[in-house]
């Protein structure tokens, strides 16, 4: 091939590759002048800005303010609210009083009715929730503002139901879906959500058959944006990653999408999760699926939505979403089995191939797939080496992950092109046997044990007829292949990016493996380059200079801040306290008060308060006792009837609290309620691990417990009572946090907990 076609082929690669990108999701500019009947971004934004001023947790006083002004909006666009209040734990064992927000559309007729679903609490304790989930929030109140402005009566009632607590355990959800009477009347569920602050929305259904009619319905609706494969929701199911639309599924049978950006995941549960930070083209995004959607099922059927049939289905530029059946997939993967061998047998008896030659093809392909495999795999735990700072980022994506994801996909390029070149005396065509038997091999394994993934084999028939022209052809039209290669690129490019972003760069290991699967696929056309060794060299570099960017930005500053933690442990039991920390490298900022005799914590490690990764305190340090009183333990019953020791007790805070936490020894619990919530026998027996409950108080309301369990075993409970008012406490002179450092999520923080025990003989 002429170098000068090598190298506008390649420009045509990269400009595929850019629009695979840049066409899945819509480009933003500014909107407020926008017609009142269409979404307006600009006009969401406003909402999100309002909503994000300060954290609005559960109990925390954003809490109220927040909840008012969604009301007041939804007032305002002429609609009749109410607000549902009572007590959940959900699945979870966390406890707390949800708020929350109603209003309805009513339609025409009297069948099912659409649900239009996000939630307005933000993590605790100092997340502010622009994008989880302000943002969804926002979509929703724009979304009906603009469907309003249209003066159309719905044939179906439009629901609209903002919960509250679900970063607890989905309670707000728990508490609609099973208490509510509406919930009786929803068809189905349009949920919007956030688990980074930018990014493209990828659509994710829920559905406990299958997703059949859905996606049939999905394709009528025809959102201009669709970013949605069957593989995304098949990982999804497997990670425990719900969301209140899981609620609807498991416990009503209630169908609906999702709709979440994930990337920037940095910025999740947050205080940099803010209105600054919030993508625009994600905000975008997000409105174009709610306004056709929303047009489409108020007027759509929606008691006929459930399907037993499954669809594969993936997003292709332009077009839109493709989708065929499940039954299809294993006729496609024997069609191309099929092909393949006989393109084989074809080149053997034209003597286009040789045994020897498609041998000779297996050593690049495996050499390929263990360097790059090997580096994918060791390199995450190679950089935390480096930089132990990392571990401090419980996302698990660092601030510069982007470069490091382009500098693994780099390198994989270059090991690619550098190994090819090595045995460029094989034909191209014996080369490219071992690649089209690995990804048969592939094919078949996805649709036996994943065949939401079974799409793979489409680029696959394309790379099959780059192998018959390449087994036909001495010299084939670079053009040709490189319109071959499209399949590949469109289809796969963007999961190189998805899965180390989504997961956490642990999963660099994905990014490597792909690049190296996607450069087989383009095989056919990147075979007959005469400059590999040259275009090696160019990736190599390019694989230093990211290198080198991700070094260069490695360190905290006031934009990319380290994530630190504190408290202030008092031991009732023992009247000692201690400093203790999340922090694997503590800053500065912690170290004051950690000192020189920060140790590992030893009782503090064997009951350690919720946390989403199940992180434990890292270093604990003696502190100077304060007069902090924890809770007053008031017995109100304690009787034995038969068998089983029956107590009740209130828990009652003598200080401004915000957590309460209740541990167990290892007794067979029979019956528990918390302010009259029964805890499920399936979590009391399988899930609780030692943990009774956890309850977020809102009002500093008392916790009453009411347990059952076998008279001759012995009780004992341990409290673990918190109070997110560490830094502002009259007893403490913390001083402020730096611009370059921010509370780390996921874990109690900036707290003054205080731990207690109680037994019963």
């Amino acid at each position: 091939m002429k170098n000068s076609t090598a190298i506008l082929t390649a420009f045509f690669i990269i400009a595929a590759i850019t629009l695979t990108f840049r066409l899945a999701i819509p480009s933003y500019s500014p909107d407020k002048d926008l017609d009142t009947n269409k979404f307006s971004t600009d006009r969401a934004l406003t909402h999100v800005k309002n909503m994000s001023v300060a954290p609005h947790a559960v109990g925390f006083p954003g809490h109220k303010k927040v909840k008012d002004y969604v009301v007041k909006e939804l007032e305002n666009l002429g609609l009749q609210t109410s607000i549902q209040e009572g007590y959940t734990a959900g699945d979870w064992g966390n406890l707390s009083k949800a708020e929350n927000i109603l209003a309805r559309i009513k339609g025409k007729e009297a069948g099912k009715a659409l649900l239009l679903l996000s939630h307005y609490d933000s993590n605790p304790h100092s997340a502010l929730g622009a994008s989880d989930a302000a943002s969804g929030v926002a979509t929703i109140l724009e979304g009906v503002r603009a469907f309003l402005a249209r003066g159309i009566q719905p044939k179906n009632d439009i629901i609209i139901v903002i919960t509250d607590a679900e970063e607890l355990g989905l309670n707000g959800a728990d508490l609609f879906a099973n208490n509510h009477p509406w919930t009786r009347e929803v068809g189905l569920v349009l949920n919007f959500e956030a688990r980074g602050s930018g990014g493209a929305s990828y659509m994710l259904i829920e559905t406990n058959r299958g997703n059949g009619k859905l996606i049939e319905e999905f394709i009528k609706a025809n959102p201009r944006f669709p970013v949605a494969n069957s593989l995304a929701y098949s990982i999804y199911k497997m990670l425990p990653n719900d969301t209140d639309l899981t609620v609807f599924r498991e416990d009503q049978d209630i169908e609906g999408f999702n709709f979440a950006f994930i990337d920037d995941h940095f910025d999740y549960h947050t205080e940099r999760d803010n209105y600054d930070r919030l993508d625009r083209e994600s905000l975008a995004h997000q409105g174009s699926y709610l306004m056709p959607l929303m047009m489409h099922f108020s007027e759509t059927d929606l008691s006929n939505l459930k399907s037993l049939n499954d669809y594969n289905y993936f997003n292709v530029p332009y077009y839109g979403l493709i989708a065929y059946p499940f039954e299809w997939i294993w006729p496609m993967f024997l069609l191309g089995v099929f092909i393949f061998i006989w393109i084989i047998y074809q080149g053997l008896k034209k003597k286009k191939l040789s045994p020897k030659g498609i041998a000779t093809g297996f050593l690049p392909l495996l050499l390929i797939l263990a360097v790059n495999g090997l580096v994918g795999y060791f390199i995450w735990p190679f950089l935390k080496t480096i930089y132990p700072e990392y571990q401090d980022i419980l996302h698990g994506f660092t601030y510069n992950g982007h470069a490091y994801i382009a500098s693994m996909v780099y390198f994989s390029i270059a090991v690619c092109f550098l190994v090819y070149h090595w045995f460029q005396k094989t034909t191209v065509a014996n080369l490219l046997v071992a690649p089209a038997f690995l990804w048969l091999i592939l094919c078949g394994l996805l649709a036996e044990f994943l065949p939401g993934a079974a799409f793979f084999i489409i680029p696959v028939y394309a790379f099959l007829a780059g192998i018959l022209i390449n087994s036909r052809e001495d010299k084939p039209k670079g053009f040709l292949l490189a319109f071959l290669s499209l399949p590949a690129l469109m289809i796969f490019t963007p999961f190189v990016k998805m899965f180390p972003v989504g997961l956490g760069l642990k999963m660099l290991v994905s990014s490597t493996l792909l690049t190296s699967l996607i450069f087989f696929l383009l095989l056919p056309l990147l075979g007959h380059y005469k400059i590999k060794r040259g275009l090696s060299y160019l990736f190599f570099l390019l694989f230093v200079g990211f290198l080198i960017d991700a070094h260069l930005s490695h360190e905290f500053d006031a934009q990319n801040a380290k994530p630190t933690s504190l408290l202030y442990v008092l031991d009732e039991d023992t009247n000692t306290a201690q400093w203790a920390t999340y922090e694997k490298v503590p800053s500065f900022w912690t170290k004051q008060y950690l000192g020189e005799q920060a140790g590992k914590p030893k009782k503090l490690a064997n009951k350690t308060i919720s946390s989403k990764y199940s992180t434990g305190f890292s270093l604990v340090a003696p502190a100077s006792l304060k007069s902090i009183e924890g809770p007053d333990l008031q017995i109100n019953q304690d009787t034995i009837m038969g068998s089983l020791r029956m107590v009740e007790l209130s828990v009652n805070p003598l200080r401004e609290v915000n957590r309460l936490e209740v541990f167990t020894n290892e007794v067979n619990l029979k019956a528990a309620t918390v302010n009259g919530v029964s805890l499920s026998e399936y979590y009391l027996a399988n899930r609780r691990r030692g943990k009774l409950i956890t309850h977020f108080i809102s009002d500093n309301e008392p916790t009453i417990l009411r347990l059952s369990y076998p008279a001759e075993q012995q009780l004992e409970l341990t409290f673990y009572e918190a109070s997110n008012d560490l830094l502002r406490h009259e007893l403490f002179s913390i001083p402020p946090r730096p611009d370059d450092k921010i509370p780390m999520p996921f874990v109690l923080n900036d707290a003054i907990l205080v731990t207690k025990s109680l037994s019963f003989e």
